[in-house]
This record gives structure tokens, sequence and C-alpha cells, in this order.
């Protein structure tokens, strides 16, 4: 691949991280239960993933970026999770995230949420991704199964990816129920670490579980326009949905853009039930029940950033 810039993040202990979400969820949650704890078998349901745990070696991997979608898509623009895998010095990574599909394989634009177990010698990939379409028929969604379809790990514009050795070991479990705030759960997690940690880039990763309650997701369309004139002309464009819990939420986000064009936040969530999309926020504040397993990056790569980037 080529254009990729690395920077050694800051990595704070996981009891250190650990007492600052505590303390930035409590303004925007009231109850709040931060720890650090063995990372759960996350082979069993209902995160089923390829891989037991997201520790061992974790680092982050930005991907294209939002300006190879705006202002016109960049349908040609089209990765692999396995040479990104590579590229990151981590052949054979678990690769947790949120992207676009790749439009060869697909033929039409989804939204991707990314499990892949990426290949090495002589072991294929275990691709455990899905893939989150708008049918043109009635504007309803449709979530999928990636490998039940396609045999490729492609990925199309952008992602956002954790990656790790899928090892189990400690994580930081976080519990948060009924949101009194305006920030998101994600949005709240990147903004507590910002404003702790200041100048320095702290970078996460991991998996969420929206246990009870509802939550506001959007699937962009099959189909781009010619051109997007504006922010606002990508909103009108995406199709909003509420989502019914349990949906199981693949996260990356950064304290901060140190001016890599990052995307600072990003996520998409499936589920067992046929729900899925990229996240915004709950619906349902009031009976919102989340739990996730988080881990902080030792290294981000950015990777072929868009040459109309600022």
């Amino acid at each position: 691949m080529s254009d990729t810039v690395t920077l050694t993040l800051h990595v704070p202990s996981l009891e250190e991280l650990a007492e600052v979400l505590q303390k930035g969820l409590k303004n925007n949650f009231a109850d709040v239960q931060v720890s650090v704890v063995d990372c759960p078998d996350l082979t069993q349901r209902p995160f089923t993933f390829p891989v037991k745990g997201i520790c061992g070696k974790p680092r982050i991997a930005d991907v294209g970026g939002v300006k190879n979608l705006v202002p016109v898509a960049c349908i040609d623009k089209i990765y692999d999770v396995n040479t990104v895998a590579k590229e990151i010095d981590l052949p054979g990574a678990y690769m947790l995230g949120a992207g676009a599909v790749s439009f060869r394989t697909i033929g039409i634009n989804a939204e991707l949420i990314h499990s892949v177990k990426t290949e090495t010698e002589g072991k294929p990939a275990v691709n455990g991704s899905y893939l989150a379409r708008v049918k043109p028929s009635d504007g309803d969604y449709v979530l999928e199964k990636y490998s039940e379809k396609y045999s490729d790990c492609d990925f199309g514009l952008m992602s956002n990816l954790y990656a790790s050795e899928g090892k189990p070991g400690k994580v930081v479990e976080v519990k948060a129920n009924k949101r009194t705030g305006e920030d998101d759960f994600v949005g709240c997690m990147r903004k507590s670490l910002e404003q702790h940690y200041g100048d320095k880039t702290v970078g996460i990763g991991g998996t969420f579980v929206i246990k009870e309650g509802k939550a506001k997701l959007h699937v962009m369309p099959q189909d781009f326009p010619s051109c997007f004139e504006s922010d606002e002309a990508v909103d009108r464009w995406l199709k909003f949905y509420e989502m019914r819990a349990p949906l199981i939420c693949q996260s990356v986000f950064v304290s901060r853009d140190p001016g890599l064009d990052l995307r600072v936040e990003h996520t998409h969530c499936f589920s067992h039930h046929g729900d899925g999309g990229h996240y915004h926020d709950d619906t349902t504040p009031e009976t919102v029940q989340y739990l996730g397993y988080f881990h902080p990056a030792e290294i981000l790569f950015r990777i072929d950033r868009p040459k109309n980037s600022n």
C-alpha cells in the first residue's frame, strides 16, 4: 500500500484508562461501572467472533477516508484487510471496526461491520463480518453475513480498524446505563480522553453491546449521487432507522486528530435478529444499557490518506 504514516500513541495503563472513563461517563449516564477484567470469550454469543480476545500488539489502522466519498465517490478505492494486516506488521491479526463494502465485489454501496481473522501462511482468513444495505424496492434495510455470499476480505472507500493478535487478556470493561446527558456512548468516552490527555493522542478499539433499548443507526443507500455538494447533502442521502437491542457494536476512536485527517470515532453494529448499520446514539435514554470491552492501541497507521485532505 502507498502513503502509510505511523504514529506512536500514548498508552495509559488499563487502570488509569478505567478511572478516566469512569469520571467522564458519570457526567452522561446515571449508572456507570468501569473496571479492568479478563476479556470474556468473544467466540461465544452474542459476539461470535472468530477469536477469543482483543489483546496482543494492539494497533489502529485508519484507511482511506470520508474524502473518498465526498464530494465524489471514488468507487475504485478498494482495499483488503489481509493486505492491511501486513502493512501494519501484524499478519494474521484479528480486525474489528467500521467501513464500507467494496463496490467491485458487491456491485452496490453498503455498510461493512468488520470482524476478520486475517490470513497467515497456510491458514486462510476467517471472515465473520456483516454488511448492511438498503433495499431499493421499499427503502428498508437488510443485514447479511458477508461470508455467506462473498469469499474475499475487501472493503472500499474507508475503514477504521482495531487490530490485535486476538488473544485473551486484560481489558477495560465499561457498563453504562440510563443516559442522562446529550453525548452518545462512544462520543462521551472519546471526549473524556480528549479532555484528560490533551495533546497526547490515545487510540481505543473494542466491542460493546447495547443490551437494552433502541438506537439510531444509518445505512448508506446502494447508489451514489454524481456529487455531494455539502455535508448536509450527505445527511439527506443517508437512510436513518431506529433499531433494537441487542446490538453488537465494533468501535474505533481516538482522543484527537494530530493533523492526519483521522476519523476520530467510527462505530458499526450487527445483530442476530437482522438489525445493523452505523451507530449514532441510543433513542431510549431511560432504559438503555451498554456493556463494552476496550483496549488502548500502541501504534496508529494512517494508510492511503486521500489526496484532497487538507
